[in-house]
């Protein structure tokens, strides 16, 4: 039975966990050939032999996308390996919670690079070749959905350059958006709510608890949810877009 990304390739960063490893899924699922990026190897080789055994194609890259380099040559193995590049999904993402009185300068650079940066590197690359699928077969159109967060529309004590990095991430895809329309390519961005990903790890022990504290009653967003979401934006069909999408855990109040 045809699925609605069936001849399409998509590039999927911070694929080796939560929202990024269940997007490449769905993805692959709905038929897309799928290039997983990130820079934990190990985890990527078992997503994508995942993929395989349930009959799909994907492509494992490790790649440090903070630096331009290896985020040209991951979108350009992509093109090399599966002969197209019509999606891509910046996923990746870092959150660093804490004052910034007493922010260690390390954090806010880590989520710079990674939050902005990564996600900067991968568009560009991608460019030239979204804008060629989008004037193919089969779709005729292309897209570059950004995973954003509610941290980017409600700022609040604690999470101010998380915050910062993630608003950032909403005014350039609308930017961008305005100038990729002309050639059909799509820019979406999606804006989670609180979801049960490794992303709460990351935060300083010493403020992990707070960070608990005000979740722990509620039943968080799964990374499927998020991926339901990215499926749902890049399969409409060529006269839709889907430019904003903001998903919240239902008991999120925030």
């Amino acid at each position: 039975m045809p699925q609605a990304l069936d001849n399409t390739v998509a590039l999927v960063t911070g694929a080796s966990s939560g929202i990024g490893a269940a997007t490449a899924r769905a993805l692959a699922h709905e038929g897309a050939a799928v290039a997983l990026v990130a820079r934990r190897r190990e985890r990527l080789e078992t997503l994508a032999n995942t993929i395989r055994t349930d009959g799909g194609v994907a492509l494992a890259i490790d790649a440090d996308i903070t630096d331009a380099h290896p985020a040209r040559a991951a979108v350009a193995e992509t093109v090399a390996e599966l002969g197209r590049l019509d999606i891509v999904i910046n996923n990746a993402g870092l959150m660093l919670l804490g004052p910034v009185a007493d922010a260690p300068d390390d954090e806010w650079r880590r989520m710079l690079d990674i939050n902005v940066n990564g996600m900067l590197h991968i568009t560009r690359a991608a460019l030239p070749h979204l804008t060629r699928a989008a004037a193919d077969d089969p779709r005729r159109v292309a897209d570059i959905v950004n995973i954003s967060s509610t941290a980017g529309r409600v700022a609040r004590g604690g999470a101010a350059v998380y915050s910062l990095t993630k608003s950032g991430i909403n005014a350039f895809s609308e930017s961008l958006r305005q100038e990729l329309q002309p050639q059909r390519v799509r820019v979406g961005v999606i804006e989670p709510g609180t979801v049960d990903t490794e992303l709460g790890d990351h935060v300083r022990a010493e403020l992990r608890s707070a960070v608990e504290q005000q979740t722990k009653d509620m039943e968080k967003l799964s990374p499927v949810d998020i991926a339901d979401a990215v499926v749902y934006v890049v399969s409409r069909p060529r006269r839709v877009a889907v430019n904003e999408l903001l998903v919240r855990a239902a008991d999120q109040t925030w």
